[in-house]
């Protein structure tokens, strides 16, 4: 009976806007959502990287629905994935590192829980980045792990084994995701989760980057361009505590020199288009077991990047290298393909996920569903603008905060004396030039900063505990 209820409610939500060619009722799809850690959005081919090579993900985005503007709200990927699994905004669900776990009443309405609810057969390998008691019991079939901190060497990404072989985590990750689609069950879909430690650095490592051997040869003959915006002007102008923080640390382990920049970036790609090869066999597998034609792919990264750009390495920061993502969603039902512009964010997917099942969506989800980008490349409720927001309290990571449209962005530091900020993304989309104290520019800060302080308050008031006023006081412990 739950099986068909939720089979229903897939019909009820497909009403008038079918994905099907036919009038009749779809066989829920099964879905696959892979997650990479720090690919930023121009880090895939089909984006006009001319250097690196994904033709897995190209195809993907080729086939499919290829969203151009997709965004995080936080640039750190531990809020970001708690908004991945939630729906939340961190301001509502309020988990960052040194938080404890993700609260109970939060994780009762991720997507994984309520796949498994509506009959779903669940399955989740590699980088989970939330803290959660008992987390591998949220789904059917699950295996949790990331790279080995404790190593400060390629161990930390070779510690799996396959068979007597000790194997990357890539690799390892591709290998139990093949597993997992030859075993699932036949009589109920599936929704696979895949969340590869790569491209992230191994920061204890000297090397920064750990590839696999077969990959020694790509990008050796390439010399990569300078990163943009890498004078010492750019740099300047930031915040001392930027200066003086993490993304500079970084940028010393990784960029500080033509020598280490090359390695580096170089050793990223790699990273990345290995996970564009544990993706073709995906593929492969799915169309040799006759699944491949309602089997949904969804590929995201969990936050934006620096390659060295302003003089910076990692995230955490409010420009669109820091928020932008890559964001590809593939539905062989549809048959058609989409480039879209619209603002899209990390919290959109889980509510995609249901939508795509026909699971009904806890109202307590702030994104929106993307099939209907899918369907005709339109949204009836497209956004204008969008928060982000990076609320962790940490000294060496600056905390701030703004909002974002299709033309301006507007964002300030929470904890530290700095200048607001203002770009004309139309006529600066590199950010460079901040017009915040231009008194021409004055009525447009103002207003900007009276929607950003409106969302904030929308936002933290909605940090509630799903499910009833009885768990607020739980929830609100953060």
């Amino acid at each position: 009976m739950q099986f068909l209820n939720r089979l229903l409610a897939f019909i009820v939500l497909s009403t008038g806007c079918s994905l099907q060619p036919s009038d009749q009722p779809a066989k829920p799809p099964n879905i696959i959502f892979i997650l990479t850690d720090d690919q930023r959005w121009d880090a895939l081919g089909y984006a006009g990287n001319t250097i690196l090579e994904t033709p897995a993900m190209d195809r993907l985005a080729t086939e499919g629905t290829y969203f151009k503007k997709a965004f995080v709200t936080t640039p750190i990927c531990a809020a970001s994935r708690a908004s991945i699994l939630t729906g939340l905004h961190e301001r509502t669900h309020g988990y960052t590192f040194q938080q404890g776990d993700l609260k109970a009443p939060y994780m009762r309405i991720s997507y994984p829980v309520k796949l498994r609810e509506g009959g779903y057969y669940t399955g989740f390998f590699g980088k989970f980045g939330v803290n959660y008691n008992d987390a591998e019991n949220l789904f059917d079939v699950a295996e949790i792990y990331d790279r080995n901190n404790q190593e400060p060497n390629r161990k930390g990404y070779f510690y799996k084994t396959i068979g007597d072989e000790t194997v990357h985590l890539t690799r390892y990750t591709g290998h139990q995701a093949q597993e997992f689609i030859r075993q699932a069950p036949r009589d109920r879909p599936f929704c696979l989760s895949l969340s590869f430690s790569a491209p992230h650095a191994h920061d204890s490592a000297p090397e920064q980057y750990i590839w696999q051997e077969k990959s020694n040869q790509r990008y050796e003959q390439v010399t990569i361009p300078p990163p943009p915006l890498s004078e010492a002007r750019h740099f300047e102008v930031l915040p001392r505590e930027v200066r003086e923080g993490f993304n500079r640390t970084r940028w010393f382990w990784r960029f500080d020199t033509p020598e280490k920049y090359q390695h580096s970036v170089k050793g990223y790609y790699r990273m990345i288009s290995e996970i564009d090869d544990e993706l073709a066999s995906i593929r492969e597998l799915l169309s040799s077991m006759g699944l491949a034609d309602n089997t949904v792919i969804i590929l995201m990264g969990d936050n934006g990047y620096y390659l060295g750009e302003r003089q910076l390495a990692g995230k955490w920061l409010m420009h669109d290298n820091s928020l932008r993502v890559p964001l590809i969603l593939f539905d062989p039902r549809a048959g058609i393909h989409h480039d879209v512009e619209a603002l899209v964010l990390n919290l959109d997917v889980p509510q995609t996920i249901l939508h795509l099942a026909g699971i009904e969506t806890p109202p307590e989800y702030q994104g929106q569903s993307l099939v209907p980008y899918v369907r005709n490349r339109n949204h009836p409720s497209a956004r204008t603008e969008i928060l982000v927001e990076h609320l962790w309290d940490f000294p060496e990571i600056p905390s701030s905060e703004g909002i974002r449209t299709a033309r301006w962005k507007y964002f300030r530091y929470r904890l530290i004396e700095a200048p607001e900020e203002l770009y004309d993304l139309e006529t600066d989309s590199a950010e460079t030039v901040n017009l915040a104290m231009k008194p021409e520019h004055q009525p447009l800060v103002k207003q900007l900063r009276r929607e950003l302080d409106a969302r904030i308050r929308s936002y933290t008031d909605a940090a509630f505990a799903p499910g009833g006023p009885d768990r607020a006081t739980e929830a609100r412990s953060f």
